[in-house]
């Protein structure tokens, strides 16, 4: 069985090219880092769980709700993997389950979204609030979507299926199946976010600096199966 299913939908991706140094003591002992045409990435996710089933259970009040996260990419003998520095999402049941078991760094705060689909495009938002201050997110897109091309920057960031974390005994292993995502040509978008509040002063440079790429995708039903300790 697998460990979680359920829909991420709408995923929002805003992509760093950040210099491999700054992810040095992260990455998990056995992988290493993923690069795209020798360009380093990090990137903050947004989008939302529908229809969670943790073990093939839906628990009351964590079946639908956002998440955001900032992730980097490793790969390990020949399988391509994220590495999660911090994910947020609004339900504690989540925060414990995740880091205890799959030894993540969630964070538990207040967040919202919104989608609206007019005159033919998608307006998406995910905000979350830290130390009492908004933090947001926002695309605008056609609404038509498009199939990834191959060996483009955004088959790179979203086709990665292999989760990595750091564990006190090496290092965890998991795979995230799903289908091939399309995409939504980004319009226009707007990044509202406190670098340094969310993900700590490490992290801080990114509030000055262009992200490289913003991507829109559609998402699927996805499944989680159980970790494995390398």
């Amino acid at each position: 069985m697998s460990f979680l299913k359920a829909e991420w939908r709408k995923l929002v991706m805003v992509n760093y090219e950040v210099n491999p140094e700054v992810l040095k003591g992260y990455i998990p002992k056995g992988t290493e880092l993923d690069f795209y045409e020798n360009k380093c990435y990090i990137s903050v996710v947004d989008f939302m769980f529908l229809n969670t089933k943790l073990l093939g259970v839906k628990i009351p009040f964590h079946i639908n709700f956002e998440e955001v996260n900032l992730r980097f990419y490793v790969k390990r003998e020949g399988k391509r993997g994220v590495v999660f520095i911090k994910e947020i999402v609004p339900k504690p049941a989540i925060t414990l389950v995740a880091n205890t078991i799959y030894k993540e760094n969630y964070q538990t705060l207040p967040m919202k979204h919104s989608w609206v689909e007019k005159d033919d495009m998608f307006k998406v938002s995910y905000q979350w609030n830290i130390n009492k201050k908004k933090n947001s997110i926002s695309v605008e897109s056609e609404s038509k979507s498009a199939p990834i091309k191959s060996y483009t920057e955004i088959e790179f960031i979203a086709e990665h299926y292999w989760g990595y974390a750091k564990d006190k005994n090496g290092t965890t292993e998991y795979e995230v199946k799903h289908p091939t995502w399309k995409y939504y040509p980004v319009i226009d978008y707007k990044i509202d976010v406190d670098f340094s509040a969310t993900y700590g002063e490490h992290f801080s440079f990114l509030q000055s600096q262009k992200p490289s790429s913003v991507f829109l995708l559609e998402g699927s039903k996805i499944s989680v199966e159980n970790k494995i300790v390398l």
